[in-house]
């Protein structure tokens, strides 16, 4: 298992909203009194002006983000993803989605490495409920240059997007010359045996998971799917009909996530066996390493999974 460096996909947005304030000033921030735990605080100290916290009233941070962006302004709404995506879900199907409005909306603390916060907390249906709404761009960033990547992209393209983060650190994958690109999956390792298929925090753990099978002579692809919609059915496809073979991996419920997206791609396209590392119901309160080994979260998980895909394959 590779060692790498680890840094909070959370704080480099942070990091970069902060970047962006200072070159565009139609940048405006709006929060839901989680902004130090989003690092958009550090947004709101060099910004002030063009810094509005809401408090826990996310229904209506949604509502003046669509206003902001009609009135030619680029809001970011950011909060806990539990909050920003369940409690306002009528405000941005039907103030942004619907009208397409320019709104970026940016989820931290997403899926069960929230961690010790418990179930109330834990995000695992945000993904379904965001892909759900067409037009809406969901990005689900594997480390902090992805993430850093994605919210400049976001800002730059118009429309809706929404950013999943999380609170943990999260092993940084991608060096200097990495460049994200919307709608397009990433192939991080080549293997023609099977290919896993990750998004977030999950890609890392494929990874390793790659390098674990290869000791046993399974050459297994790896593919960082951050862009959940538009989705890259292409990349899917052509996965499918070389490697015969896929597992997903993703910090989500297992339904309406990245498992059911490429199961529906495959099926459609293609048919082959898919298996599926994701949650299967909800989590408890626990430390992020506890939560992850006990619903199956981990290389080790995504290893397994890749045996059992390996083992349909060959009964067909």
């Amino acid at each position: 298992m590779t060692t790498r460096p680890s840094v909070a996909t959370r704080e480099a947005f942070g990091q970069t909203l902060l970047a962006l304030g200072k070159e565009d000033p139609n940048i405006v921030v709006v929060g839901g009194d989680l902004n130090v735990s989003t690092f958009a605080h550090l947004f709101g100290r060099e910004f002030p002006d063009r810094f509005f916290d809401l408090g826990p009233a996310e229904q209506n941070m949604m509502s003046m983000s669509a206003g902001f962006a009609f009135s030619g302004k680029i809001p970011f709404a950011n909060t806990f993803a539990v909050f920003g995506t369940g409690r306002p879900y009528d405000q941005i199907r039907v103030g942004i989605a619907q009208t397409g409005a320019n709104v970026k909306i940016l989820g931290s603390h997403s899926g069960i490495t929230v961690g010790e916060d418990g179930v109330s907390a834990q995000s695992i249906e945000d993904i379904a409920l965001m892909c759900a709404l067409p037009g809406f761009n969901v990005v689900v960033p594997a480390d902090g240059p992805e993430t850093a990547q994605a919210v400049r992209t976001a800002a730059k393209e118009r429309g809706p997007f929404y950013l999943r983060v999380s609170r943990a650190a999260t092993p940084v994958i991608h060096g200097d010359g990495y460049q994200f690109r919307l709608g397009k999956a990433e192939v991080m390792r080549q293997g023609k045996d099977v290919t896993l298929i990750a998004c977030g925090i999950m890609v890392a753990a494929a990874l390793d998971a790659a390098e674990n099978l290869a000791k046993t002579g399974v050459q297994a692809r790896v593919m960082n799917i951050a862009t959940l919609q538009p989705l890259d059915r292409d990349a899917i496809l052509l996965a499918a009909r070389e490697t015969g073979a896929l597992v997903t991996a993703e910090e989500h419920y297992i339904n309406g996530g990245l498992g059911s997206m490429v199961a529906s791609t495959v099926a459609q396209g293609h048919p082959v066996p898919v298996e599926m590392v994701a949650l299967h119901r909800y989590a408890e309160s626990g430390t992020p390493a506890q939560l992850l080994v006990k619903y199956g979260l981990t290389a080790a998980g995504v290893e397994e999974a890749a045996r059992r895909a390996l083992k349909r394959k060959t009964e067909q």
